[in-house]
């Protein structure tokens, strides 16, 4: 909506992780440098945390867009809930092989001489594992199980888990001493703090054509880092919603009034206080949320609602973006143009 009303050639802040919108902060950077080495390494796990929304995905998309495919065999996959033999079926398909119907017998044999012709070819395979804290128990048994095919003394597939602080703790249960002995490097991705987050946004802007407009008043940076917390999924969603009302008012100059209504409006239509999830999610308890008169206002929510709503806030916008600009060329298609101004488009 508002890209073209500030010359921009594409949407800064979508939620979608992109790899050509990685920024390289003090925490991303060291987390890409753990997975770089551990792929230098080719064998054991490399355990990558942090927040949702700290970025991870997009770490992990940006390694895999620069791995050479005539070396390292990558494949992908996202853990929900899965078991045991769903793990090995759902490994078994991220690289192409048959699982519907085969007996897990089968489909060991299957992974282990599919992994065996893959070191024959002088390459090596990568498994990601992404939301790993939602694996079962036995689930990451057969992972650590995965890990010890061997052609020769080579290793025949390396395996990196990604996922929320909630996998740091599961690692440290006793059951799981056999695959720490395995892991050959872990880092927690922490939140941006308030330079990084300043250098973040203009990053995002500057990727997609910004040339100072809107124009971000100091201590406005400030206050997106104290109201996100510094995780970027936060920000994106703020700052969309900043530069979405800072088109409609037709406004070139966002302060600190501005990003406060729209951490307000979001809080009101939402019922989330993008402040108290903060806390909650930096493990400190959220303060209650009152208004003036002492009644309830808003609460922190739990993360995973926080993401959904997150994504729902996002859909809702472009639908009213697709709205407004439908509406506007069936009533005025002689001033259906790029960068009509709100009121152009409303006349």
């Amino acid at each position: 909506m508002y890209e073209s009303f500030y010359g921009l050639s594409g949407k800064p802040f979508q939620l979608n992780p992109d790899p050509s919108f990685f920024y390289g902060s003090r925490g991303h950077n060291r987390a890409f440098a753990y997975l770089q080495y551990g792929l230098y390494q080719g064998e054991g796990f490399i355990v990558i945390t942090g927040e949702i929304g700290a970025g991870k995905t997009t770490i992990v998309r940006s390694l895999l867009e620069q791995l050479d495919t005539s070396k390292v065999v990558a494949a992908q996959v996202v853990s929900t809930q899965l078991d045991a033999d769903d793990l090995l079926r759902t490994v078994g398909a991220a690289f192409g092989l048959p699982v519907a119907t085969v007996p897990k017998s089968v489909l060991l044999a299957s992974i282990e001489a599919y992994l065996c012709q893959v070191a024959t070819e002088g390459k090596r395979a990568l498994l990601v594992v992404d939301e790993a804290q939602n694996l079962m128990p036995r689930a990451v048994e057969e992972l650590r199980m995965l890990s010890n095919f061997q052609l020769g003394d080579q290793a025949l597939l390396q395996s990196f888990l990604i996922g929320q602080p909630e996998l740091r703790a599961m690692m440290q249960g006793p059951s799981m001493q056999q695959l720490r002995q395995r892991v050959i490097a872990s880092y927690h991705l922490g939140p941006l703090d308030a330079a990084e987050t300043q250098a973040y946004i203009a990053h995002r802007l500057h990727h997609v054509g910004w040339q100072e407009d809107p124009r971000f008043a100091p201590a406005a940076f400030a206050q997106i880092h104290a109201l996100t917390g510094g995780i970027p999924r936060r920000i994106n969603t703020l700052c969309n919603r900043l530069m979405l009302a800072g088109f409609l008012a037709e406004k070139h100059v966002l302060d600190v009034s501005d990003v406060q209504g729209i951490a307000d409006e979001m809080r009101d239509e939402l019922g989330v206080d993008l402040r108290a999830a903060t806390l909650a999610g930096n493990g400190a308890r959220a303060p209650a949320a009152v208004a003036v008169d002492g009644s309830p206002r808003a609460v922190a929510l739990p993360e995973g609602r926080v993401r959904l709503l997150e994504e729902r806030m996002d859909r809702a916008e472009r639908t009213l973006g697709a709205a407004i600009d439908l509406l506007h060329n069936l009533l005025h298609p002689e001033k259906a143009k790029p960068g009509a101004t709100p009121n152009e488009r409303m006349s």
